[in-house]
């Protein structure tokens, strides 16, 4: 088959052409019919149609088949707009070949159709190939031009030169862009007085136009623009462009007036006294609206200072430094004021950028002070009462009011002191020394309080530091009084001794120790060396026999004036071990009063003279039967034997049971017979203490000291009396005392009272006791 040939008649006169019968008759077609076919060629231009079309249904176009078969033809479209989306639209007459518009078309929608046309015989079989049928969409004006939004927003600096752009605008048109219909022109309708904008009607661009925008004068510009189509002849679209103006700092601030007044009280600081006001042009809250401010003139001594309110461009005029009436009551500031940002070249200054501030000071009741706070003053220790101290006095400031001051003592731990509440003169009330808990380092601290009598009275308080003095008025303390040496020279023979001064410093250490100068004997046996500022080294220079040793030392401070006192030093010498210390079990015994005082050493020996004393007699009147009990124990002489001397030994003649006694014999015992060397105890469990030579102390206490211990080593030795019996220490009283003797405890009893049968039960060594106390 050759090329498909389907006549298209777009109108109905169109195809009569070339024929001489009406369109679509068989004849008109057949004529043509011969042994010698001539081919056809028909153009066939795309089928226009405008949009938005209203007589519906409209014929478009017809097609014939060159082939058409003697039972006929049948026609057919294919496509978009008949069974493709959009449905409906065009529709062809199967037998006529006649295409109809059946629809309003809309160009923005579909811009042209492109259809395929079939011709079949009445058996279905394709007499043509499919032939293209294009039905284009003509444009109508039928869309108005869109802004791209309702409000455009620009900003421009006030006082732009003209040309400067400040925004472009743009619309769009829904219509063929290729057409007028979309040939869009833009336009200000309205912008206010002034026409100080313009804008490109092609491309949109809004520029300043005019020299002067100035943001003080007008802030905000409210354009009304235009957009219309058909180049400006066409349909249109209003939208709306604000232009902010940029504030620049082209206003300088100004004082409201030239002079303000204020008023503040006197000794007020960091007070507001007042504000001074400005007037700025340019836009509130900005670096070019707020305002800085300084006092030039009348305050040389930085009394004011003056700061932004930054909230109400304000200048807060306070008090830097407290005001005194009295000294000045009337002040004079010149103040400038400026912008924090400079101004822009060009710019006018203000007139009125300098201001005068009078400030008036207010008298009010000051408080006293007091002038030196803290006072320090000096006093010796132990001041008697009645010293004076010192004078502390307040001074009032309102020297233009006549008030009178008076003095009270608000602080006053120790009750130390007393004030006199009209001339402020302190005084001591008692004596104070040291120690006391009221004192801080060697201080006395003390609040006085000054008041005046305004109304209301104002007071002040004064801090009084007192140093009191130290005064040397205690001599060192041995310390410890007592201790334990090995009896033999170079071989732990040596004691440290130290010493405690409840003085201070300089009234203290270094301490000097020496043995008593009135007891020069005891350099023989013993020697000090110092060992540092408290404490020196007592040493034994021979050897010495065990037991305890009273030494009287003499120990004086470093103050000024010195103080010394004479102290004992109870020292009980040790045998000796190898290696130069005491033998074993002798040291616990020796030491075991090592550490008390001499006082509190007699009374537990007093104590345990008791015990014993209850324990052996049982309490009985011992007065008649003790002489005997010592003439079978001590075997001395008869004649020199006191019934107050038993074999566990006294201190003396007591208190008052003196009248056995023969106190001179005591006092001076070198007056005695010479006593015989006591025999030597068989059962003794130690070697006898006794030394070679007796030791002869000088006249005084160390006499009878010695003396009594010859008697108790006789009664030690004498091997009828009970045995190992403690050894007791005993020393010289003095006269008087506070306590009672210990033959006053049993005094009340009689022999009747006791039962002494137990004494024979006690074994061998108490049968002597038994016989005589016994029935």
């Amino acid at each position: 088959m050759g090329p498909p040939l389907l006549l298209a008649c777009l109108l109905a006169p169109l195809c009569a052409r070339g024929a001489s019968t009406a369109p679509g008759s068989p004849p008109g077609w057949r004529q043509h019919e011969g042994p010698r076919r001539v081919k056809r060629a028909w153009v066939i231009p795309p089928i226009s149609v405008s949009e938005n079309h209203k007589r519906i249904p409209h014929l478009l176009v017809q097609i014939k088949s060159d082939k058409q078969q003697p039972g006929g033809v049948i026609y057919s479209i294919k496509g978009p707009g008949v069974d493709e989306e959009p449905l409906g639209i065009f529709s062809i007459d199967k037998f006529s070949g006649k295409v109809f518009l059946n629809a309003m078309l809309d160009r923005e929608e579909n811009d042209r159709f492109r259809l395929k046309a079939f011709a079949l015989d009445l058996g279905g079989v394709t007499l043509e190939d499919p032939t293209d049928l294009e039905i284009i969409v003509v444009d109508q004006n039928d869309n108005r031009p869109l802004f791209r939004q309702d409000v455009f927003t620009g900003r421009v600096v006030e006082g732009a030169e003209p040309g400067t752009c400040v925004m472009t605008v743009e619309a769009t048109d829904a219509d063929d862009p290729e057409t007028d219909n979309a040939a869009l022109r833009f336009s200000i309708l309205e912008q206010g007085t002034g026409g100080m904008f313009s804008i490109n009607a092609t491309t949109g661009e809004i520029c300043t136009a005019r020299p002067g925008l100035d943001r003080e004068s007008v802030g905000v510009y409210n354009l009304t623009l235009q957009a219309a189509d058909m180049s400006g002849d066409g349909l249109t679209t209003t939208a709306t462009a604000v232009i902010y103006l940029e504030d620049i700092n082209d206003n300088a601030p100004e004082f409201t007036k030239e002079e303000f007044s204020m008023e503040v009280e006197e000794q007020a600081a960091g007070l507001e006294v007042g504000r001074v006001l400005v007037h700025d042009k340019d836009l509130a809250g900005s670096p070019n609206w707020l305002a800085k401010f300084t006092i030039l003139e009348g305050d040389p001594e930085g009394a004011f200072a003056i700061h932004t309110d930054p909230y109400t461009n304000d200048g807060v005029l306070s008090v830097a430094k407290p005001l005194d009436h009295e000294v000045r009551d009337r002040f004079q500031l010149t103040v400038s004021v400026q912008n924090q940002q400079p101004l822009e070249p060009g710019a006018p200054g203000s007139p009125r950028a300098l201001a005068t501030v009078q400030v008036r000071v207010r008298d009010v009741n000051e408080a006293p002070v007091f002038r030196e706070n803290p006072r320090r003053v000096s006093v010796p220790e132990g001041a008697p009462p009645g010293t004076p101290v010192t004078t502390y006095t307040a001074s009032d400031p309102d020297t233009r009011q006549l008030q009178t001051l008076t003095y009270a003592l608000l602080y006053d731990p120790a009750g130390w002191l007393q004030l006199d509440p009209h001339s402020g003169t302190v005084r001591t009330k008692r004596e104070l020394r040291h120690p006391s808990a009221f004192l801080q380092g060697g201080w006395y601290i003390a609040l006085v309080l000054a008041r005046d009598d305004a109304e209301p009275p104002l007071s002040a308080t004064g801090t009084l530091s007192i140093e009191i003095l130290e005064v040397n008025d205690h001599a060192p303390l041995l310390q410890p009084p007592a201790g334990v040496v090995c009896g033999r020279p170079g071989r732990g023979g040596s004691l440290l001794l130290g010493a405690t001064d409840d003085d201070r410093p300089p009234h203290g250490a270094p301490f000097h120790f020496q043995l008593s100068p009135q007891h020069p004997q005891l350099a023989r046996n013993w020697s000090i060396t110092r060992f540092n500022v408290t404490h020196a080294v007592l040493a034994v220079l021979v050897e010495l026999p065990e037991g305890l040793y009273s030494l009287p030392l003499l120990l004086r401070d470093s103050g000024t004036p010195p103080r010394e006192q004479q102290q004992l030093l109870n020292v009980s010498v040790c045998p000796c071990g190898r290696d130069g210390t005491c033998e074993d079990g002798v040291l616990a015994a020796a030491t075991a009063g090592v550490g008390i005082t001499l006082e509190a050493l007699l009374v537990i020996l007093g104590s345990s003279t008791l015990l014993l004393l209850l324990a052996l007699l049982g309490a009985a009147r011992v007065r008649g039967r003790r002489q005997a009990l010592r003439k079978g124990l001590l075997q001395r002489s008869r004649d020199d034997m006191r019934d107050n001397i038993l074999n566990y030994d006294e201190q003396g003649g007591g208190e008052e049971d003196q009248d056995a006694y023969d106190i001179n014999q005591l006092r001076h015992p070198q007056l005695l017979q010479p006593r015989a060397k006591p025999p030597v105890r068989r059962d003794a469990p130690l070697r006898s203490g006794t030394p070679s030579v007796p030791r002869k102390l000088p006249s005084g206490p160390s006499d009878i000291e010695d003396f009594i211990n010859e008697g108790l080593e006789a009664a030690d030795s004498d091997p009828s009396v009970p045995p190992y019996d403690t050894a007791l220490i005993y020393d010289y009283e003095g006269s008087g005392s506070v306590a009672s003797p210990l033959s006053s405890i049993v005094s009340s009893l009689t022999d009747e009272d006791q039962d002494y049968d137990y004494l024979s039960e006690w074994g061998p060594r108490f049968r002597r006791l038994a016989d005589l106390y016994g029935q």
